[in-house]
């Protein structure tokens, strides 16, 4: 396994903004790339007044921060890069405050950043469905937030669901509640067909058996967490440990609102668990596919 970057190395890699700037550039578009206005293979030259690039042919401007979290922002790239150097370094998330310290930016504009980063980890992350022909997936759902009644919930209350493959990724997305017409959709949206699924006793998951899953279930309320033939929602149980730990420790409450963000960026972390070097340079290097902005 390769080891994370270090302080000291990103630095090294990532001394200026110029230097964050050529990276964006080669990243998505490099020399050679086509202008889109004269349509012809370019050399690029850097344009010192703004970030940008000029087409050695036509004048046209290429934008690299187009399209990603590093558009229009005053903010430094290489305080962007180091936030998310700081983000892919840690187990519990990284809070506004700290970034704040971090940065030396306003709080405002850390809280602005760290939102827009967790975004971008969704959008890396995407939404492969998981599962498949031998494949054994876990679903279960977490409450956050507000109060419980009966442990079903209750006022404030914020409904986390996930589906988790052995050995393999997680998807976890905020839901309105438990029911069926709720869960199951999503189930449909992001597991494959054939899977065999294990849950727990909740009623609202009675009709994966007819969706073309093999569905078995394990019985809590009897105290069975593993059962005889070795079903378990005990992996998925784990994350939600993990997650609501590193809520608690790091940021002490996130708002419904803003929750599915928190919540994809430990999708997007637990996902990388066996390769964690590689969550920085995918950040940085992947971005959604857009035409380039021209001048």
């Amino acid at each position: 396994m390769t080891k994370q970057m270090t302080t000291t190395q990103f630095f090294r890699q990532f001394p200026d903004d110029e230097t964050c700037l050529n990276h964006l550039f080669g990243v998505r578009f490099g020399q050679g790339f086509t202008c889109p206005s004269c349509e012809r293979p370019s050399n690029w030259y850097r344009i010192k007044a703004e970030r940008a690039y000029s087409c050695q042919w036509c004048g046209h401007h290429l934008h690299p921060t187009v399209g990603t979290p590093f558009e229009q922002t005053r903010t430094p790239l290489q305080l962007w890069f180091y936030a998310i150097h700081l983000f892919t370094t840690t187990r519990h998330g990284v809070s506004g405050k700290e970034l704040e310290r971090q940065l030396g930016v306003t709080y405002k504009t850390a809280w602005r950043m760290a939102k827009l980063i967790r975004e971008h980890m969704a959008d890396v992350d995407g939404d492969k469905p998981i599962g498949g022909f031998t494949k054994r997936v876990e679903a279960d759902e977490m409450f956050v937030g507000g109060e419980m009644k009966g442990g079903q919930g209750g006022k404030g209350k914020a409904v986390v669901f996930g589906m988790l493959e052995r050995g393999g990724n997680i998807v976890v997305e905020v839901v309105p509640n438990r029911r069926s017409g709720t869960l199951l959709p999503v189930v449909r949206a992001n597991v494959l067909p054939h899977t065999e699924i294990h849950t727990d006793e909740l009623v609202a998951y009675g009709g994966l058996g007819t969706m073309g899953y093999w569905h078995k279930t394990v019985n809590h309320a009897r105290e069975e967490y593993v059962s005889a033939t070795g079903t378990t929602v005990n992996a998925i149980e784990g994350f939600w440990r993990h997650l609501k730990a590193s809520i608690a420790g790091t940021h002490i409450s996130v708002s419904p609102k803003y929750l599915g963000t928190y919540a994809k960026e430990f999708e997007f972390r637990f996902n990388r668990r066996n390769d964690p070097a590689s969550m920085f340079p995918a950040l940085v290097s992947t971005f959604r596919p857009l035409t380039p902005k021209c001048d």
